[in-house]
């Protein structure tokens, strides 16, 4: 049997929500929650950039769903459903394919996110993977990174710097195993997106350093943002690693959510985390102005820059 033949076999065997009309026909149909808004992502990983050749495939599948569920979950939405498309490398067979298969139905499972779809090709000497997520808000409660205002607080979920330093074991450095499963196996917080919504003035997930992405929401808010390097939330592995604050403040992966509320609403974010049993912790603040300061300076380097 071919690889896109046993694939689709898999396939049809994990999409089993009734909108993937046993993967039959051309595409899904899927019934639309009645007065909801459609939340749509789409994220690529690609071998040698977001994974290594020797990454577990099952942890690369957790992944592939993980930081798309890791955007409905920065804009408040409840997952729906998730179409898959992968581009398998020459040199995979069909068992690498079906421990993708299997990592990727893992998270989708933990999170109650029905597989609709998808497609496999090979895709020449490396592995090209893709996924389309699909979730629901209330009409005009979507969060965005642009809402924002002048004094309001800035949070953040879990611990920095974690993912950051597994990739670092991944290329073959030191390290504790906890942090290269937080490379590869992050958490999306849909939970603490979904408490969120409607409390919390603008939020996104931390995908390329925390630095980085906080000028990022600062930015789209016309603000400029300041961070106490205190404040910002360590694992004790991250600590003991002896890597600085500021230069674990500017490590990708980490996928946990941050966000900014009014100090007034201080209390409400705090039962949103509790309600959500996710940690957070308040790290800064924006005002008026341009840019991001740790400490009141601009910091060296601020995180990942896509080319």
């Amino acid at each position: 049997m071919s690889l896109e033949a046993d694939m689709l076999a898999r396939l049809k065997a994990v999409a089993r929500h009734p909108a993937a009309r046993g993967l039959a026909d051309d595409a899904a149909v899927l019934g639309w929650p009645l007065g909801q808004d459609l939340v749509a992502t789409h994220d690529m990983l690609a071998e040698g950039v977001h994974f290594t050749p020797d990454c577990p495939p099952a942890d690369i599948g957790w992944k592939l769903a993980a930081v798309n569920l890791s955007d409905l979950a920065a804009m408040g939405a409840r997952p729906v459903g998730a179409l898959m498309g992968a581009g398998i490398g020459n040199a995979r067979g069909t068992d690498w394919a079906a421990e993708l298969l299997r990592g990727l139905m893992q998270c989708l499972d933990a999170y109650d996110t029905p597989l609709l779809g998808g497609d496999t090709i090979r895709s020449g000497p490396t592995s090209v993977l893709s996924l389309t997520a699909l979730g629901q808000s209330a009409p005009g409660t979507a969060l965005a990174r642009s809402g924002a205002t002048d004094a309001d607080d800035l949070w953040v979920s879990g611990t920095i710097g974690d993912a950051g330093l597994g990739l670092r074991i991944a290329q073959g450095g030191p390290g504790a195993s906890a942090l290269l499963k937080r490379y590869r196996r992050p958490t999306p917080r849909l939970a603490l997106g979904l408490a969120l919504s409607g409390v919390a003035s603008a939020a996104m997930d931390v995908s390329d350093g925390l630095l980085i992405d906080a000028a990022r929401l600062a930015a789209a808010s016309g603000l400029a943002a300041d961070i106490s390097a205190a404040a910002i939330p360590l694992s004790p592995d991250a600590r003991a690693s002896g890597v600085p604050v500021a230069e674990l403040a500017t490590l990708g992966d980490d996928y946990e959510l941050i966000f900014a509320a009014p100090p007034a609403a201080r209390a409400k974010i705090e039962a949103a985390a509790t309600q959500a049993r996710t940690p957070i912790c308040r790290i800064g603040r924006l005002h008026a102005g341009a840019g991001l300061t740790l400490d009141g300076a601009t910091p060296a380097a601020l995180g990942y820059q896509h080319r």
